[in-house]
């Protein structure tokens, strides 16, 4: 009876622990999110960067005390693939970014990480993760990719596609320092599109987690139930900062993945995928977002808070779907042979890199029509009333780019002008800073309506044009120069 007794009080003390040491590292985590400001790194703030930016930014803590920087493999191409570790605890975890050199969010988070662990900021709770593990970071493993920004690498294959051939130089040295360390835990981190929302809301997976399957019958064993723990922890985390924005990852095994394999080989893995935000294009809040994660993440694994959490919790974080669109225009009317319908138009903005990959212009389409109201948009329109009309192009052909000066595009715009054609188009031109597209002589309006077509229109009511919808932006005519962040040139 007394054995029971202590027996029923030990347990009581052991759950208290791990609540009380749960509660601090969500007190951590507001703790860190307030002061995010102060260890952002300011030398990189879009996602285009190349290997020659992010060098100097990690080789500095070669003279940092505390920190250890060992070059550890090279890129086919001969850029440095670098690894940073610190602490000196006996739990090893590795975080590795950019496998897909245009999934770059990860990378950015790593370096305010390590400005917060270089920084006289938090010293207790820094004392406390370093003194219990030993951290490796790995940013940028695909630095030929990043250099033109596309996700695979110079062979032109998926470095997360790798994990059992090893062709790649990149992949060889993921395995490779994976196995040297033969971590405990690991961050698989990368970015999603963000089309993504959170499984039936209008909400964007800003952050999508998954704690990867290691068979094809998804079996849970001790490694990839650490995991899903701590997902829960930082999904709970999440939900204070981008409440309803949190998704979990398709889970069906890949053989060849490495985030699978890395699980089978005995490192619990979480996999980070950095989605879309409202008005964050350049994924400056999904930057603080993985910043919070993560390092709350590393605070439950060195205080072990994680191992109290229920791991059917993992399940209840909403699915990932793919019903987001930029802009969705609502019960829109489209008339077509004579006869009136009444659609819904979904379109997307597209991005095409310009200036050395080192930024973009979009190029926007139609992605869906007819019956979207099961699927989200960022924005949202309701066209009820509206009659679609294609719009037309301006009466007389400029000589050049230099005339289109002269125009008032506002009165254009209200006229339904669209297009203006441009009698000596640069041939180098592919957009344009005007909101009206700049077009060839030999231009015709494709006034179909189809997904993959050009989404350029106007709304009309009562015979008036109130909307423009230039290159995929809904304006007005009269805001339409401050709006419409840019039009095409089209032959």
């Amino acid at each position: 009876m007394e054995q029971n007794k202590i027996n029923t009080l030990l347990s009581f003390l052991m759950l208290f622990c791990f609540v009380t040491t749960e509660a601090q590292t969500f007190d951590f985590a507001k703790r860190i999110a307030d002061s995010y400001e102060k260890f952002r790194n300011e030398n990189i703030n879009t996602r285009r960067f190349k290997h020659s930016d992010l060098l100097p930014l990690i080789e500095k803590f070669k003279e940092r005390p505390g920190f250890e920087f060992n070059k550890v493999g090279e890129s086919i191409e001969g850029r440095s693939l670098n690894l940073i570790s610190l602490g000196n605890g006996e739990t090893d975890v590795f975080l590795w970014s950019q496998m897909h050199g245009d999934e770059s969010t990860a990378t950015m988070a790593i370096l305010d990480i390590l400005n917060f662990f270089d920084s006289k900021e938090f010293e207790n709770e820094k004392d406390v993760i370093l003194k219990n593990l030993r951290i490796h970071f790995l940013p940028m493993l695909n630095p030929d990719g990043a250099e033109v920004f596309t996700r695979r690498n110079a062979l032109g294959v998926d470095v997360n596609r790798d994990a059992l051939r090893l062709q790649s130089p990149e992949s060889r040295t993921l395995k490779r320092v994976r196995d040297s360390l033969d971590a405990d835990f690991g961050f698989n981190l990368h970015d999603q599109s963000r089309y993504y929302n959170a499984e039936r809301t209008a909400e964007p997976a800003s952050i999508s987690f998954l704690a990867p399957a290691f068979n094809y019958e998804k079996d849970i064993n001790e490694v990839r139930s650490n995991a899903m723990k701590l997902i829960v922890i930082m999904n709970e985390i999440l939900q204070k900062y981008a409440p309803g924005k949190v998704g979990r990852y398709n889970d069906d095994f890949e053989p060849r993945a490495f985030g699978d394999n890395i699980q089978k080989w005995g490192t619990s893995t979480i996999l980070i995928e950095s989605g879309g935000y409202p008005e964050d294009r350049e994924k400056q809040e999904i930057r603080k977002l993985n910043f919070v994660a993560i390092l709350s993440a590393l605070h439950s694994i060195a205080t072990n808070s994680f191992q109290n959490v229920k791991v059917e919790e993992y399940e209840k974080i909403p699915n990932n779907d793919r019903m987001l669109f930029d802009l969705k225009l609502e019960k829109v009317s489209y008339v077509l042979g004579g006869d009136e319908y009444i659609l819904d138009i979904g379109i997307n903005r597209n991005e095409n890199d310009i200036e050395n990959n080192t930024d973009f212009y979009y190029s926007s389409r139609v992605a869906d029509q007819g019956d979207l109201s099961t699927s989200y948009a960022y924005e949202s329109f309701n066209a009820d009333g509206y009659t679609l009309d294609f719009g037309k192009i301006y009466p007389q052909t400029l000589q050049d780019t230099t005339s289109l000066k002269s125009l008032n595009f506002s009165q254009l715009l209200r006229e339904g002008v669209g297009y203006v054609k441009i009698k000596n188009l640069p041939a180098n031109l592919d957009h344009a800073s005007y909101p009206v597209n700049i077009v060839s002589e030999d231009f015709k309006i494709n006034s179909d309506l189809r997904p993959g077509n050009l989404a350029t229109f106007f709304l009309r009511k009562n015979g008036k044009i109130e909307y423009a919808v230039i290159n995929g932006f809904l304006v007005k005519p009269e805001t339409a120069s401050e709006e419409v962040m840019n039009a095409l040139v089209l032959d």
